[in-house]
This record gives structure tokens, C-alpha cells and sequence, in this order.
């Protein structure tokens, strides 16, 4: 792989813009090579009949032109082992400091040996910019030459000032993190021996573990012995651990997480008086411990960014060096090394402070599970996922092929249980299509975002190395789809048992099977089938159910989302719930489900279910964060429901004024969702941005695909136009199907809207240099002051 792309590949992408813009230098040096080849003399002439003699002469040795080459060569003078004996006798080597003098509060930096021609004069000024005077300017070609050093000197300067400020933010956390640990350790005396007299002379402390292996901890006998936290800095000033009166001055902002601590806080207010109980002490333990790995993940992330910046500059100038035979990359490199850049190791230094502190305090001085918190494991592809991917998608393409060559052999179509079997039985094997159709869009929605490089695993708050690429993704729809055309295939009698005038209870009871599968596959407490992204699943489904009592958090309002995509799946819940319970004879393949009350009234309920939650999540985050878009989000929503309750109510009651009423509703709640898609959500349509009518920024090459999604995403959001005008069939599609075919597009125009939300997102996380999840700390002062 050329360093371009893994350059690119490597880069941090939430800071993409501060990284050394490699392509455009190197088109500079580009353009230079094709200035120097054009006026490159032209090669000899091909020999003449005159000549010819000489080189067959010259070849008798059998080497060719080659050896005639290499004959000359021998006759070279030496060069030396070292190089030394090509210096010219006429040059003085005087002894110079390679950083020589200031001039007028610059400093100039010849960094030159004596036999070397001196191309480039770099300055440094006051404010630490360095400035590069190309000494041969006058060449032809050299303005080129000239605007490369501009640029490299822009580039180098933006690189220098992002880095200086990153490293100035992450050590003023670091002084907060000391602070918010001083009062942990306050806490843990006082909850672990709330009773315990200090002496004068407790908190002295002896000097810190020069390695991450010397912080086991030993047997104590008080507490003070276990919490005793040591630190002290280069001038030797020792920072005692702060005394546990300290916490009197302090108040824990520990946010409530439960819907019973949500609704304890709601009616009862904060309590008045801090109780600093065991619950609190391990609540702010998890909190420090997950600022303490986000941290460490930010110092990784600087040292990954200042490893790779050097990088670039040593190749870029390298292949200067090699298009030009000139010898400017020995100076800048050395400038660079001595540059903040290249000689700032205070993110090292901090590294090892952070893992020392990190294992003694939260990992019980276990080096092994520290550093396992600290650095998880990066994730690795799996020959096996592969393999079965293959196998499945075969399997399933074989068995889709099956149903389709038994349908036409046994005439199904035209069967006397056709209408019978599309009632009854395709409503139930339906939904798992609904799940298979809606985990293939998943799955190319993370093809794309890794080849956009859009990072879905920080915007979705993955765990590290345990997020699904789209081959594990197409790996679950895969396999699900070959049980579920397995299950059809077995239910494809359409005709009862002429003697006990019922179908076969065994594979009458198939669909219901795989859906008992499916849900023990989800909630499988064991290790298999991915179990951390179905537990994160789970988990955001339980807290969609009790929207408001949760703080709301991006992968839960993504996932609300997609259940708005999903209500047909949840009409086939309830259609399981009912045909298989109290309106069905599941043997003979009937139910009274469409004229019961109850089910009308659960069909309606079920419908709004999903959009409620992102009502429900709107308006939570309308009263913590006072932003009134919230507030319009939440009536967008609002105007969903409503349409979805008059389309549905329409469908059962039929009637011009329910006509009128589902026109009405459903046209207002298309333009609100439209615009808020295309203008909101996906951030486009502005007149004036760099790309008219889209937006400054774009990840997709070809500006035309941007035209053509909001096209596509406009005609699919008329898709319930179907419901009020009346169209209950398709040729060659059964009411039932024609139902699922209109789902089945729902949830694609659903695929298509995660991938340019998601991009969204990242170029606004790109544009503030958002790479870092922000963890609340535990502690604050009682004046409300952000630091301890």
C-alpha cells in the first residue's frame, strides 16, 4: 500500500483536517518532476552504420552495453567508506553549531554539513512559526520549488499549533483528573472507616513506582494504607492526597440512571445532605474509571497523531529530495526534531503516569487487567466469518430458488389455499423478511461508512474491538434468512389432511419455532453469537421503552428511528400474539384476528408505539438541553402519529371524512419529515456552500448520488399514498404481499437515511475535532465551580 492511503487510512478522522496535507504536496512535487523531465535534454541518437563496429567490439565479452557500464565504473575515483574522501580539499571544515545564531529575534537554522550544497534557510520567529527561505529560487522552475516550501511551511505550522494545543488541554484534565482522584480517596476513607482519627503526618507520601509493575498492592492494615496515592512532579514538590475534609466542600453530580432514581428525583428533589454511601462510592469508581481510559485514549490518539505528522514530513521530503538531487530533507527533519513536535514527550510521560495510577487504583494493582482496560484489544477478521457468510448466502440462494421452482411444479399460485396461506401463514413468516431486509441494509450502510472512513464505531459508542463490520452483520441476516426459507419451504402444503381435515401440527407450529428461536438467541446469557452488540441492543431497546426516564443518548434515538421504519413487524408481533392465542385455530389455518376489537384497537396502538419513543425522546431532550429544535423534532413526530392514527383508523372505518382526515394528516407529516431529512439530519440544500444546494463538506465523490437519494427518499415517503387511494392488490401480488413489498421499501428508504445521517455526524464531529466521548466527573465543588 502506497503511504498516501495508509496514511489516510491510519489518521484520527475526527481530526483529518489537522493532519500534514500530504496530497497536495504531493502534487507540488509532481508538478516539479514534470517541469524537470520536459526540460531534460533528449536522449542520443540511435547509432549509426559507423559506429556500429565499435560496439560490436565492445560487446565481445558478452556483458553488452551493460558491462561496458560496468568496466567504466571500475575506474571511478573512491568515494570512502564514510563518504569523507569526497570532500574537496578547498573547503575548510570549521566547527559550527548546526542551530547557529539569532538576528533580529529569528532564529536561523543552517543545517548543513560542509561538502553539502546549502538549499533552504529556516526561520523561526517569536510566536515559534517557522518560516523556509529557498536559497535557489533563481533557478529555472524554482517558483514551484518556492510554493512547496510555502505550503510544507503552512502545513508544519498547523500541524505544530493543533498539537501544542491538544497537549495544553489534555494536561489541564490531567490536573483535574488528579483533583477529582484526591477526593476519591477521600471518599473511600470515609465510606471504608467513616470513624478513622488521621494523624498530623497521614497523608506524607513516599516517591511514585518508577513502572506500572511496581503498584501491586500489599496487605494493609487500614485503609489509608490501600488509597495511599503517591505523585510528584520534575521540581521534586511533593502533592499530598487531599484530607477527607475535603468533602465537605464538595457535592457528587452522579446523574440518575434507572427510571426509579429518575422518578425518586423528580418527586423528591436532591437530598439536601450528602450521604456517602457504598452505591455512591462505586458509581463515582465506575465514572473515574471511565474518564481515566477515555484519557488514555486521547493521549494515544495525540501520540498516534504526532508519530504520523513526523512521518509525512520525512516522506514528503524524501521524495522531494529524490526528484530535485537536492538534500533539503537532513534540515527540516532536524528542525522538526527539535520542533514542539518532535521534542515534547509530555504525552509519554503522562501515558505512564495515567497506566500507573490507572492499575493501582482501579485494576487492584493488576498490571494485565489494567492495561487490558486501558488498551483493549483491536479487532481481527475471522476466516471462519467468512466462510460462513459464503455458506449461508449459498444456502439461501439455493433454498429461495427451491420455493420458487416448487411453487411453479405444484401450481401453487392458482391453488384453492393460495388465498388461505397468504392470510394466515405469510403474515408470520413476513417479519423475520422484515429483519433479514432491514440487517442487509445495516450491513451495506457499514460497508460504505468504513469506506467513507466515517467513524460509526466512536459515533455509536461501540466498545472497543467488539463493534460488527458488515460481514458479521450479513453473516446474522444471512443466516436468518435460511431459516427462514427453510420454514416456508415446510409450510408450503396447501391443501389439509383429507382425514383428519387439518394440517400438520408440527410444521404449523414452525414459524412460531424460529420466533422462539430468534428471541432465545437474543437474550442467550452465553458467549456465542456476538453477545456484547446483542446485549447493547437490548439494552437500547429497554431504555426506547422508558424514553423519558432515560437520558437520551445518540444510539438510542438511532435505534427509535429505525423502529419507525418497523411498524409492519410490529403489526406481525401482534397478528403471532393473536393467531396463535385467543382469534386463531393455527390447524386449520384460521382466525378471526381483522374483526376483533381488541385487535383493532392493539393494531392501531402498536402503529404509534414507535414513533412515540422518538417523541418521547425529543421532548426529554428539549427540557435538559432548552433547544427549541427538540421541541420542533417532537412535533414532527407528533404530526407522525397523528397521520399513521388517521391512515390506520381509515383503512378499518373507510368513509370520505376519515379520507379527508388521512390526506390531510399524512401530506403535512410528509413535508415536516422530508424537510427535516434533507435539511436537518442530513445537513443539505444549502444555496450557499461550496457545493450549491448540498453542503460545504461531502464524503461521497460524485455530488450527483446526493441529488438522486433526496429524490428517491421523497417518492418512497409517498409510499402510503397506497393506503388512501385505495390499492389493496398488484398483478401477480396478493393484498398481503403488496402490505410487505410497501414495508419492505419503507426500510430501505430507512438504509439509505442511516447513511447520510451518520455522515452527518461525522463531519460535524470533524469539524469541532470531536474524537473523545465526554464522561462526566463525579465531584464538584458546592460553589458550582467545574473543578474540585
Amino acid at each position: 500500500m502506497k503511504f498516501g492511503r495508509e496514511f489516510e487510512t491510519q489518521m484520527i478522522q475526527e481530526w483529518r483536517e489537522a493532519y500534514m496535507d500530504y496530497r497536495s504536496l504531493k502534487s507540488i512535487v509532481k508538478q516539479i518532476l514534470r517541469f524537470r523531465l520536459q526540460k531534460r535534454p533528449p536522449p542520443p541518437p540511435p547509432p549509426s552504420a559507423e559506429t556500429a563496429p565499435l560496439q560490436a567490439e565492445g560487446q565481445e565479452g558478452g556483458t553488452g552495453s551493460a558491462g561496458l557500464s560496468r568496466r567504466i565504473s571500475l575506474y571511478r575515483a573512491f568515494s570512502g567508506l564514510t563518504n569523507r574522501a569526497s570532500r574537496s580539499p578547498r573547503k575548510s571544515h570549521k566547527p559550527h553549531n548546526p542551530l547557529s545564531s539569532k538576528r533580529h529575534n529569528h532564529h536561523h537554522y543552517h543545517l548543513f554539513d560542509d561538502d553539502e550544497e546549502q538549499v533552504i534557510l529556516i526561520n523561526e520567529d517569536e510566536s515559534a512559526s517557522y518560516t523556509t527561505t529557498f536559497l535557489s529560487s533563481a533557478e529555472e522552475g524554482g517558483e514551484m520549488e518556492v510554493q512547496f516550501f510555502r505550503r510544507l511551511d503552512g502545513e508544519f505550522n498547523k500541524v505544530l499549533r493543533f498539537y501544542k494545543q491538544k497537549v495544553e488541554n489534555v494536561m489541564e484534565e490531567a490536573d483535574e483528573l488528579s483533583r477529582q482522584l484526591n477526593v476519591l480517596i477521600a471518599l473511600r476513607i470515609k465510606v471504608e472507616n467513616p470513624n478513622v482519627h488521621l494523624p498530623p503526618d497521614i497523608n506524607s507520601v513516599s516517591s511514585a513506582p518508577s513502572s506500572p509493575h511496581a503498584t501491586m498492592r500489599t496487605p494493609a492494615t487500614s485503609p489509608m494504607d490501600v488509597i495511599r496515592e503517591v505523585k510528584e512532579t520534575e521540581d521534586k514538590k511533593v502533592f499530598k492526597p487531599a484530607p477527607v475534609e475535603i468533602l465537605d466542600h464538595i457535592k457528587l453530580k452522579i446523574e440518575p440512571e434507572t427510571p426509579l432514581s429518575t422518578l425518586k428525583l423528580m418527586i423528591l428533589g436532591l437530598p439536601s445532605e450528602q450521604t456517602f454511601s457504598k452505591p455512591e462510592l462505586k458509581r463515582a469508581e465506575e465514572l473515574m474509571s471511565r474518564a481515566f481510559v477515555e484519557f488514555y485514549q486521547k493521549l494515544r490518539f495525540l501520540k498516534s497523531y504526532c508519530f504520523l505528522n513526523q512521518l509525512a514530513f520525512a516522506k514528503i521530503l524524501k521524495k522531494y529530495d529524490k526528484t530535485t538531487s537536492r538534500n533539503a530533507s537532513k534540515p527540516y527533519l532536524n528542525t522538526v526534531d527539535h520542533s514542539y513536535l518532535g521534542s515534547c514527550d509530555e504525552v509519554s510521560r503522562l501515558m505512564s503516569r495515567v497506566e500507573a495510577t490507572f492499575i493501582k487504583h482501579f485494576a487492584n494493582g493488576n498490571h494485565r487487567e489494567g492495561m487490558k482496560c486501558l488498551r483493549p484489544k483491536t479487532k481481527r477478521e475471522k476466516h471462519r466469518t467468512t466462510y460462513f457468510l459464503g455458506f449461508f448466502s449459498g444456502c439461501a440462494v439455493a433454498l429461495a430458488i427451491a420455493i420458487t421452482v416448487l411453487v411453479h411444479i405444484r401450481g401453487l399460485t392458482k391453488s384453492e389455499g393460495r388465498h388461505q396461506y397468504m392470510e394466515n401463514i405469510f403474515p408470520l413468516y413476513s417479519l423475520f423478511g422484515f429483519v433479514a431486509v432491514h440487517s442487509f441494509m445495516f450491513a451495506a450502510d457499514i460497508y460504505f461508512w468504513s469506506r467513507c472512513r466515517v467513524n460509526y464505531p466512536f459515533i455509536f459508542g461501540f466498545e472497543q474491538g467488539n463493534d460488527l463490520g458488515y460481514r458479521e452483520v450479513l453473516l446474522v441476516g444471512s443466516g436468518l434468512a435460511v431459516l427462514t426459507f427453510g420454514g416456508v419451504i415446510s409450510n408450503l402444503d396447501m391443501e389439509m389432511d383429507p382425514r383428519t381435515k387439518s394440517f400438520s401440527v408440527i410444521t404449523e407450529l414452525v414459524p412460531l419455532a424460529l420466533l422462539v428461536c430468534l428471541m432465545i438467541a437474543l437474550f442467550c446469557p452465553f458467549n456465542i453469537i456476538y453477545r456484547s452488540s446483542r446485549y447493547f441492543f437490548v439494552g437500547s431497546v429497554f431504555r426506547c421503552l422508558l424514553s423519558p426516564l432515560y437520558k437520551v443518548i445518540l444510539p438510542d434515538f438511532f435505534l427509535a428511528d429505525q423502529l419507525t421504519s418497523q411498524v409492519q413487524t410490529f403489526r406481525s408481533l401482534l397478528f403471532y400474539v393473536c393467531y396463535y392465542g385467543w382469534g386463531g385455530d393455527f390447524k386449520k389455518r384460521t382466525h378471526t384476528c381483522y374483526d376483533s376489537e381488541i385487535y383493532k384497537e392493539l393494531y392501531l396502538v402498536v402503529a404509534i408505539i414507535p414513533y412515540w419513543f422518538r417523541f418521547a425522546q425529543s421532548i426529554r431532550r428539549l427540557v435538559e438541553e432548552k433547544d427549541k429544535t427538540h421541541g420542533l423534532n417532537a412535533l414532527k413526530y407528533l404530526s407522525t402519529i397523528l397521520a399513521v392514527a388517521a391512515r390506520t383508523i381509515f383503512e378499518m372505518k373507510r368513509g370520505t371524512y376519515w379520507l379527508t382526515v388521512a390526506v390531510t394528516t399524512s401530506t403535512i407529516a410528509t413535508l415536516f419529515n422530508t424537510y427535516w431529512d434533507i435539511f436537518k439530519d442530513w445537513g443539505l440544500m444549502n444555496r450557499n456552500s461550496k457545493n450549491p444546494w448540498l453542503r460545504d463538506k461531502l464524503l461521497v465523490p460524485y455530488k450527483s448520488i446526493y441529488f438522486i437519494v433526496m429524490a428517491v427518499n421523497v417518492v418512497l415517503r409517498l409510499a402510503w399514498m397506497q393506503t388512501v387511494l385505495g390499492i389493496k392488490e398488484a398483478p401477480f401480488l396478493h393484498k398481503r404481499a403488496l402490505v410487505a413489498v410497501v414495508a419492505c421499501l419503507e426500510i430501505v428508504r430507512r438504509g439509505i437515511w442511516n447513511f447520510f445521517r451518520l455522515e452527518n455526524e461525522h463531519l460535524n464531529n470533524v469539524g469541532k475535532y470531536r474524537a473523545f466521548k465526554s464522561v462526566p466527573l463525579p465531584f464538584q465543588e458546592l460553589g458550582g465551580s467545574k473543578s474540585v
